[in-house]
């Protein structure tokens, strides 16, 4: 069956992040979904613009896998949007794998309780936004149940692969790592 899963963009997104991901998901023969915030172009923190495959606005959660990149202010724009958080919160109650990288899981993922009794983490030194209930491990890519989360830029391949491992399965992440030299 093919999986689906939506990556959520608002200006000043971390490109690393979001273009690695796209590209491995879409590897992966995962049917990917680019999402902005605020319209279709959309800018990332050094000046690249992405074309979304559709406004935010209206999407239902029916995705097996949503993605969160960091960056700034793209982050910050995620969380003071309450389409954005109700939409993460749905996907995240029909069991979703959620997945955040940089800063999203400190700015977005904690403030909304996805992290509460949780092991996580994120870019190194935002953890402190974490909250007393969410058990922070200084590593590339955690995962604990269905919660990915990971560091940042330098991260965000392996976050990839682990997302692809969690929806198709490890057979195609070794092709994956073969493919890109990842090995």
């Amino acid at each position: 069956m093919l999986k689906k899963a939506i990556i959520l963009l608002a200006t000043g997104f971390e490109e690393i992040e979001a273009v690695t991901v796209i590209d491995i998901l879409r590897r992966a023969g995962i049917e990917l979904t680019i999402a902005g915030l605020d319209g279709i172009n959309i800018t990332g923190s050094h000046g690249i613009t992405i074309t979304a495959n559709k406004k935010l606005g209206g999407l239902l959660p029916d995705f097996d896998a949503v993605i969160i990149p960091g960056g700034m202010p793209g982050a910050l724009h995620l969380h003071n949007s309450s389409e954005v958080n109700d939409f993460i919160k749905k996907m995240h109650s029909i069991g979703a794998i959620i997945a955040g990288i940089c800063a999203a899981p400190s700015v977005i993922m904690a403030p909304i309780g996805i992290l509460y009794d949780k092991t996580a983490t994120c870019y190194p030194g935002d953890q402190i936004d974490f909250g007393k209930n969410t058990r922070y491990e200084n590593k590339a890519v955690v995962i604990d149940g269905n919660i990915i989360t990971s560091q940042g830029p330098a991260t965000a391949m392996e976050f990839a692969f682990a997302i692809v491992e969690k929806l198709i399965g490890e057979d195609t992440v070794k092709k994956l790592r073969k493919h890109t030299l990842a090995d």
